[in-house]
């Protein structure tokens, strides 16, 4: 059984999902066909109370009054996903890493287009921190919530890059 609700941040409406107390999912925009989505996975039920000690640390994040996450998550992708995902999950708050040094630090040195796939497919953003990862220009690239989201995600980590 998978639980889910919707609920308000100070940066925009997501949905959390989960499923046996760990999150499975978390949707930052283009959320109108959600029960869809999850009912492919598995059944779902609307609750929120499965979900509170998740949405309460979102928005805590999301207000910038909380730098680590305690919450189980589950992960599912491939091998290499799952090494990436974890590499992201060590980058700390208020700092940023490149796809390149990504690829490095998994032993992937000329894989850095793959680990930009592989945060493509990361379906936890925010707790599997994708939105701290840049080019190595240091230009913003690339984020399934927008560049916008990812602005406001830096800024709350108290980064400031502008979009080109």
């Amino acid at each position: 059984m998978i639980y889910y609700c919707r609920f308000d941040t100070n940066i925009g409406e997501m949905c959390i999902a989960s499923k046996g107390g760990k999150v499975i999912k978390l949707y930052l925009s283009n959320i109108d066909n959600i029960e869809d989505e999850l009912s492919k996975i598995d059944e779902i039920t609307y609750s929120k109370l499965e979900n509170d000690s998740f949405v309460r640390q979102i928005r805590d994040y999301a207000c910038g009054n909380l730098r680590k996450f305690n919450i189980d998550i589950i992960l599912n992708g491939t091998e290499f996903q799952k090494k990436v995902w974890k590499a992201l999950i060590e980058i700390p708050y208020g700092e940023t890493a490149t796809y390149k040094e990504i690829a490095y630090k998994i032993g992937c040195d000329r894989g850095y287009r793959a680990v930009g796939n592989a945060n493509n497919k990361n379906s936890i953003p925010i707790i599997i921190p994708c939105h701290r990862v840049i080019g190595s220009n240091n230009n913003l690239v690339g984020f399934a919530g927008g560049l916008d989201m990812k602005i406001k995600l830096l800024e709350i980590e108290g980064i400031y890059i502008k979009k080109k």
